[in-house]
């Protein structure tokens, strides 16, 4: 049994065969999609956050939103970039999101990624302490974030407050009990899913990590999730720890399927550089019939060793092909591989 969500980028361009063409088409059809994907049984409706760009960059009111439409399907971010946040802040619209949820928050977050301009981050105001990197800055501040999540004390009051003070030290409001174990980090390296799993985070792996062995894609990434597994245990951590992988699968039913889909190159990794010192491999994407996609599938030793896959989604196609898409998994894959 797997849990299975829908990951959206949330692009949009104003072209005309974009099915999304403004912020708020985005905005407005990702609650819907949500919606559907709860309506359908998916487990999970997940966002990715990226500023400076035409894509999804504030999480928070769209979170909210989203638990307030819906009841079941957990909500989630894959993922946030520490890099641009305060905690403190951050802090109080993640309980806020939550509590409209009813504790349904499942927040990715990471150091991030290359972005579209160049240190965007020293536009929000931040900067690395002298002799610190931005990947060090954004591990930081997601330090800080979870230190606050416990909810305690660590504010001196006013002793003459505007309102009445509960004894001892303040901590941020709302707190939402529970959410710290809901926080998920998005590892792009052994060494960083290692560290993850020591600060107690669930652990996201997309479809993209450092080339770290020259091996298949698959093959690193169901390695960095056993390492992390590993120091899981080592950490001593009392709870099951929960690992989601993401990927592009379409399960070709139709005419429109194929024409979108069809072309997929088969079974290939792609490789590249994220910046001039990181190698990086690309996941494949996998696009077939379904019974030709379930034996493909089947072969993939990352989606064997996650509890959650994460179905990215062609946001611009619209609701309702996403709604096909992942409905054509659910239905004719999900089953026959034993994760329904």
């Amino acid at each position: 049994m797997k849990k299975i969500g829908f990951l959206s980028f949330g692009h949009w361009t104003p072209s005309p065969q974009s099915q999304t063409r403004s912020a708020a088409d985005t905005l407005l059809q990702s609650i819907e999609l949500a919606v559907a994907a709860e309506q359908l049984g998916a487990d999970g409706a997940y966002f990715r956050v990226h500023h400076f760009a035409r894509q999804l960059a504030s999480p928070f009111p769209l979170l909210a939103a989203v638990g307030a439409k819906t009841s079941k399907i957990e909500i989630g971010t894959a993922v946030i970039d520490m890099r641009y946040e305060n905690p403190l802040y951050m802090v109080e619209d993640a309980g806020a999101a939550d509590l409209i949820a009813g504790g349904r928050l499942q927040l990715g977050i990471s150091r991030g990624s290359p972005e579209q301009v160049i240190d965007g981050w020293r536009y929000f105001g931040y900067q690395p302490a002298e002799g610190a990197s931005d990947a060090d800055m954004g591990r930081r501040h997601a330090e800080v974030f979870l230190d606050l999540l416990r909810g305690e004390g660590f504010a001196k009051p006013n002793p003459q407050p505007m309102f009445p003070n509960p004894p001892g030290l303040l901590r941020l409001e709302p707190h939402s009990e529970g959410l710290r174990e809901r926080i998920w980090w998005g590892a792009g390296s052994n060494a960083t899913a290692v560290w993850a799993a020591k600060h107690g985070m669930n652990l996201q792996s997309s479809t993209l990590k450092n080339d770290e062995t020259g091996e298949a894609f698959h093959v690193q990434q169901a390695a960095q999730i056993r390492s992390y597994r590993a120091a899981w245990k080592d950490a001593g951590h009392t709870r099951e720890p929960r690992v989601s992988v993401s990927r592009s699968i379409f399960a070709l039913m139709n005419d429109r399927d194929r024409a979108y889909f069809g072309g997929e190159r088969e079974g290939e990794d792609q490789i590249g550089f994220i910046d001039p010192r990181t190698r990086a491999i690309f996941g494949r994407s996998y696009a077939a019939e379904p019974d030709v996609l379930i034996e493909q599938l089947r072969q993939d030793e990352a989606i064997a060793e996650a509890d959650t896959l994460l179905l990215t989604v062609p946001n611009q196609l619209g609701v309702a092909y996403c709604a096909h898409a992942i409905e054509a998994i659910l239905t004719h894959v999900a089953p026959a591989l034993g994760w329904r």
